[in-house]
């Protein structure tokens, strides 16, 4: 679902920048300039060093001043930095939707969409997410990066079942029905088909793959027939119960390693992980893979939800042609091959993007495995709206409610929806 309907009633102040004016000579810049570019954890990420090597290897002429605005209060420090219409920051890392939407109200960031039109950038790989984040028939940001849900699966499991082996056009009905075919033993000796950790998006998720709704419409009956195959699969003992994950605080991957689970849902972050952990041994779940996220009935296969991460500038830069000419670079496919080198799942998803992920020594050899890293359509877990972060607090609620059987479905969702409707 195209969210414009959130950007009526947003007030932007451009100071008087107009994207044609500027991105004619963006590529033959040939000017020194110093790109000051807002970001976070600069020494902890991969990809940040290797984007600017590459770029400046053809641009000797642009250098860069990382500003490390730390990972946990980012957000209010680069609100805090962008107010009163500074020019210190040039390029903005956009970390999360209600972030994305504060610095679109603020008039923050500059609006890209004549940039997009002349440089003419094909959204199509981007698989709907330049769409999930227009405004108004306006885009502010262009993704860089993003994870997205898949299915991991352990092998073994599935043979030792005699189950066939997930496919890449697998219904929420043949996922539940699977899951419950691989459940036996008792115990210590238990081997649960499936697993849905305790995040609300392993049972909401699904409900959004129609494009119909969001978790921000206020009106969540739409999510009644997930919580109830939820809480069945619960009840058949076919997933671990929501109450033992919380107060136990098992991490989903420590059941995944321990080889007692066939199925998890799960963001495509977890494929580094799991690799690793079966280099070291830590994982027994050697004999693995993945396949595309389950899709509702009548929803194509390959329909998933998405995070990203995205850049945007400063609407008050002094240097945005060179800023957009490097975001064009990162967000394009040498960027995502820069990114892809480095473990790391880009927002640009094309085969090469995908054959580099797929070459990473541990990385399932099936084909099903590498066709599960192209997604036809994302969909935002969270799309944009202003009282997002807000809202998440309620639908958290709930859901731990509604989960250990504290309230009914019904009643759940009636909360959900009234305290959504209340937000300010």
């Amino acid at each position: 679902m195209y969210l414009d309907k959130f950007g009526r009633t947003m007030k932007l102040a451009l100071a008087g920048f107009t994207l044609a004016a500027t991105t004619a000579g963006a590529a033959l810049a040939e000017d020194a300039v110093t790109l000051k570019w807002a970001l976070w954890d600069w020494d902890k990420t991969a990809y940040y060093k290797p984007l600017i090597e590459a770029y400046q290897a053809k641009h000797p002429n642009v250098k860069f001043e990382p500003m490390d605005l730390g990972s946990q209060d980012y957000q209010q420090m680069i609100s805090t930095q962008l107010t009163g219409g500074s020019k210190d920051i040039d390029i903005v890392t956009i970390k999360d939707v209600p972030g994305y939407t504060n610095l679109v109200r603020a008039g923050n960031i500059a609006d890209l969409s004549s940039f997009v039109t002349e440089q003419k950038i094909d959204p199509a790989p981007y698989g709907g997410l330049i769409e999930e984040l227009t405004i108004d028939g306006k885009i502010y940001s262009l993704p860089f990066r993003s994870d997205f849900w898949i299915v991991y699966y352990n092998k073994d499991i599935f043979d030792k079942s005699g189950v066939p082996y997930p496919t890449n056009d697998m219904t929420w009905a043949q996922f539940d029905a699977t899951a419950e075919k691989l459940t036996g033993g008792m115990g210590t000796n238990k081997t649960y088909g499936a697993l849905l950790h305790t995040w609300r998006s392993t049972v909401q998720l699904p409900g959004i793959l129609d494009g119909k709704h969001t978790l921000v419409d206020g009106d969540y009956a739409f999510l009644k027939p997930w919580y109830e195959r939820a809480l069945t699969l619960q009840k058949d003992g076919a997933i671990p119960s929501y109450a033992f994950l919380k107060t136990s605080n098992t991490h989903y991957s420590a059941l995944f390693f321990n080889g007692t689970i066939g199925m998890l849902p799960m963001g495509t972050w977890f494929v580094g992980t799991q690799i690793a952990k079966v280099k070291s041994g830590e994982s027994k779940s050697k004999n693995w893979g993945i396949v595309k996220f389950p899709h509702p009935d009548g929803v194509a296969a390959g329909t998933t939800a998405a995070q990203i991460s995205g850049l945007a500038v400063n609407a008050n830069s002094e240097h945005k042609a060179a800023a957009l000419d490097f975001i064009k670079f990162v967000t394009g496919p040498e960027g995502a091959a820069v990114i892809a080198s480095t473990g790391t799942f880009p927002a640009l998803k094309t085969a090469d993007v995908s054959a580099k992920i797929a070459a990473t020594p541990g990385f399932p050899d099936d084909a099903a495995s590498k066709e599960a890293l192209i997604p036809s359509k994302a969909y935002l877990e969270m799309a944009v709206n202003p009282n997002a972060a807000k809202i998440e607090v309620v639908l958290n609620r709930v859901h731990d409610a509604v989960m250990t059987d504290n309230t009914s479905i019904d009643d759940g969702l009636k909360e959900m929806t009234e305290g959504v409707k209340a937000i300010k």
